[in-house]
């Protein structure tokens, strides 16, 4: 696959930056082992991508790592943190597996859908908000839970809920003001 594959008429290529991170990574591992930097890889390809993949970012990935696309397709498709659609500036990840449904997760997400008007999968008009269910985040005594970028929220409510929300449309959340304890 060449690097001007293009999904909506969009190419994509690291930035000079970002590439040489990638390189630097492979060099990590054995010759020939190019696929174990492929998680980062994605992650650095989806951070550049406005916070998604699409097939011509796959695809550059594959060329850098010199693995097939299929490769790269089957890690980003199994693991929920790597986004295939367009998604919000805020991607809200509720747990929804065992301890968290039993503290009320799904009545959680049900309430944030409500309150956003988008169901599970959806982003919100104005590209703020996306809510997304995930398998268990480790944070199980914290329950519920849900994962905003490198953060996670803990034994949410729908009052908490309700502040986030508020705080990420003032723009306080990115100024690490807001703090769920």
């Amino acid at each position: 696959m060449t690097t001007s594959a293009t999904q909506n008429g969009t190419p994509f290529r690291y930035s000079p930056e970002a590439l040489a991170e990638v390189q630097g990574l492979m060099k990590k591992y054995p010759e020939g082992r190019g696929k174990s930097a492929l998680i980062r890889a994605l992650h650095i390809a989806q951070e550049e991508n406005h916070g998604w993949l699409t097939i011509a970012a796959m695809d550059h990935v594959a060329e850098v790592l010199g693995i097939t696309p299929i490769e790269v397709y089957e890690v980003a498709t199994f693991y929920t943190m790597f986004n295939l659609e367009p998604v919000g500036k805020y991607v809200l990840e509720f747990c929804h597996t065992g301890p968290c449904a039993i503290e009320g997760a799904e009545r959680l997400i049900e309430y944030t859908q409500q309150k956003l008007g988008i169901k599970t999968g959806q982003t919100t008009p104005d590209g703020l908000f996306t809510i997304k269910e995930v398998e268990c985040l480790g944070a199980c005594g914290y329950a519920p839970m849900m994962q905003v970028g490198e953060f996670y929220h803990e034994h949410l409510t729908e009052e908490k809920m309700d502040r986030f929300i508020e705080d990420c449309k003032a723009g306080t959340l990115n100024k690490g003001t807001w703090k769920m304890h």
